[in-house]
């Protein structure tokens, strides 16, 4: 331990919520290593073409004196200002990631950490590039890769290379001229179908749900234009309106104190599956939609996939099938944690890592934050508005025993 060298925190990943506690961190004098490309995943692994399904304030990145929110970002562009009506693209989200950590969170290093072990008192990291460095504190932004959930009867599909999972692919263009049975109805199925269509593909959406859900569009750019008999009866919050998103943006702290098995329903059925309020009509007629249909079997036939339904329409014949099936939180299934680490990690509602109110796990020293700990603190975790939250309770439990 004492051959290498020793930092006091080591953030794994660059994406809104690592950057968010690595600027927290150091506003608070606390030496940090960010290791990560920045906004990464969302380069990498998110389509082109795509926009964000949260409104632009919800789409900020925290920073310790709020100065570098998107319209700020606009604003040194010399770009307008926009409002709750406005649909962010994705590549000027990342654009704006980037433009945040470079003048939030300069020497961000891209190194991937290949494999953390426990090495008390804190941990050992391994980097891609051959370097081993030792820290105290490991804080744990590594998004939703890790975590793509494809159901159990599309696995064999996907050993076969006729399946594969939304965030495999950051250009669906590649599909044209295929048919693709699209298996979910939320927004990444909607707007995957949507941009496979537009590409020339022919997708097929598959929902289990009996008809597809859109959000409504925002009255007015600010909330606070709204009238306000409709302020009251809906306020205003980051998720959307409404008084039970409001407890959710505002009292993240008191979801964790809810049982575990009503923890688990909220951050797996609000707001979700639907798509946005802008997407309605690129998805309305362009495409076949079997809605109360549920895949029952694959397998592959002459080289293309035919799919059992439970539902109207029998059977399927597609090119290929693309899982639009969302995330599932599993310690388990984070490799880069030596599996002595992994298995010390105490977990809730099926793999979710338990955390405190500092969102420090059982293995002392190491943070989860971002989806990771939506099991703990609510659906806030899963979207760029609960960076604030997360990095001001990381920061000050991390900071609080740096300098003691």
């Amino acid at each position: 331990m004492n051959s290498i060298t020793e930092v006091p925190v080591a953030i794994v990943g660059a994406g809104p919520y690592g950057l968010s506690v690595a600027a927290h961190l150091r506003a608070q004098g606390v030496a940090v290593r960010v290791m990560g490309v920045p906004m990464g995943s969302w380069r990498a692994r998110m389509p082109v073409g795509m926009f964000l399904k949260s409104t632009p304030r919800a789409s900020s990145i925290a920073d310790p004196e709020g100065r570098f929110g998107l319209n700020d970002f606009r604003a040194a562009r010399r770009m307008v200002r926009v409002g709750d009506r406005y649909a962010v693209p994705l590549d000027e989200f990342v654009r704006y990631g980037e433009w945040f950590q470079q003048r939030c969170v300069p020497g961000v290093e891209r190194a991937a950490v290949v494999r953390i072990a426990g090495a008390p008192p804190g941990f050992r990291l391994s980097l891609d590039t051959g370097e081993e460095f030792a820290a105290r504190t490991v804080v744990l932004a590594n998004g939703f890769p890790p975590y793509a959930r494809i159901p159990a009867v599309l696995r064999p599909l996907v050993a076969a290379g006729l399946a594969s999972h939304t965030s495999d692919h950051a250009d669906l263009a590649k599909f044209a001229g295929q048919r693709v049975a699209v298996i979910g109805a939320g927004q990444s199925a909607l707007e995957s179908a949507t941009l496979m269509a537009e590409a020339g593909a022919e997708p097929v959406l598959v929902a289990r749900t009996d008809r597809l859900h859109f959000g409504e569009p925002p009255s007015t750019d600010r909330p606070g234009d709204r009238p306000w008999p409709e302020r009251i009866a809906h306020p205003a919050s980051t998720l959307g309106p409404g008084w039970s998103f409001v407890a959710f943006t505002r009292a993240p702290a008191a979801f964790r104190y809810l049982p575990d098995r009503t923890r688990a329903e909220l951050v797996r059925t609000v707001l979700g599956p639907s798509g946005a309020w802008w997407l309605r009509d690129r998805v309305a007629g362009r495409f076949p939609v079997l809605t109360g249909h549920r895949v029952v079997s694959g397998e592959e036939v002459d080289g293309r996939v035919r799919l059992r339904l439970q539902g109207s329409t029998g059977t399927l014949e597609v090119d290929q099938v693309l899982a639009a099936t969302g995330y599932r939180v599993d310690v388990e299934r984070l490799e880069l944690l030596d599996p002595g680490l992994r298995g010390a990690v105490a977990r809730r509602n099926g793999g979710a890592p338990r955390l405190s109110h500092g969102f420090e796990s059982s293995v002392p020293g190491l943070y989860f934050t971002g989806l990771s700990a939506a099991d703990t603190f609510g659906p806030m975790m899963r979207f760029v508005c609960g960076t604030g939250f997360a990095a001001r309770q990381i920061s000050r439990a991390v900071a609080t025993e740096v300098h003691r």
